[in-house]
């Protein structure tokens, strides 16, 4: 699988198909889409598609799926819930990640360039492959772990003051927006866990009924696991969901420093 870097990677053609809109057609926006088949042994290009703006709806994703419905089948890219939600549609879009689902196409000036999300190997056109994404999510054991058996009768409490804790950080959606838009991320896939993969793990940090906070500590006690972050802050900026994956991190890092005291 080819690896995508923005913006250098010289071997992406820029000047690929031209896949013009309907005769008659006047309202139209260019879409620049990046393609790559591993199948078909070619190198990466960048295909434009005119697309008619009087029958397609007012976000990206709907400028996509018409591109495939009426302009090229081949074209693939994930979807599902359209609704910012699944964070399956996650893309670059005119140089910023983002869901293609809640960016509008009239916020964008110009032609509108489509890429996978960054410095991620590519399945195919805009589908990256996030498995290594995943199984560092899946390394933080993002779930509840507890010493006492549940409550026969009822759930495990919190106090409203407790419950505020997590609010900031169990929203995320995992769309992969922020660790790929991460340079310390790009720098270090393997060892550095990422943004969403700290914000998950700083969500049971603060839980209140999670009784790990100490074996979690010492599973981010590595200097790249957690230190790899710089505070650069592209996470937050790119968040669909207005999160602070940033202040998470840093909150952790106060967390490990509080306890060698």
């Amino acid at each position: 699988m080819a690896e995508f870097k923005l913006p250098t990677n010289s071997i992406v053609k820029m000047n690929g198909k031209q896949f013009a809109a309907p005769a008659g057609v006047t309202n139209t926006r260019r879409f620049k889409v990046y393609r790559y088949d591993p199948d078909s042994g070619e190198n990466p290009r960048v295909d434009s598609f005119d697309v008619d703006m009087d029958s397609c709806g007012p976000m990206v994703l709907d400028a996509i799926i018409k591109i495939k419905s009426e302009l090229d089948s081949t074209l693939t890219f994930r979807r599902s819930c359209r609704e910012g939600i699944c964070g399956s549609c996650a893309m670059n879009i005119d140089g910023t990640n983002g869901l293609a689902c809640t960016t509008a196409i009239a916020d964008i000036q110009g032609d509108i360039t489509i890429y996978p999300l960054p410095h991620q190997p590519i399945i195919k056109d805009l589908v990256s492959d996030l498995t290594n994404f995943y199984a560092q999510y899946a390394s933080i054991e993002p779930w509840l772990k507890s010493d006492t058996p549940a409550p026969p009768d009822r759930e495990r409490l919190q106090s409203p003051e407790d419950r505020e804790m997590i609010d900031g950080a169990y929203e995320c959606i995992l769309c992969a927006c922020c660790s790929t838009s991460c340079p310390s991320y790009w720098w270090n896939p393997e060892r550095y866990l990422g943004p969403a993969a700290l914000l998950a793990s700083y969500r049971w940090l603060v839980d209140s009924r999670d009784d790990a906070t100490g074996e979690r500590l010492d599973d981010l006690e590595d200097p790249f696991k957690l230190y790899r972050c710089h505070t650069i802050m592209n996470c937050a900026q790119v968040c669909p969901k207005g999160l602070n994956p940033a202040k998470a991190i840093a909150e952790t890092k106060k967390m490990l420093v509080k306890r060698r005291l």
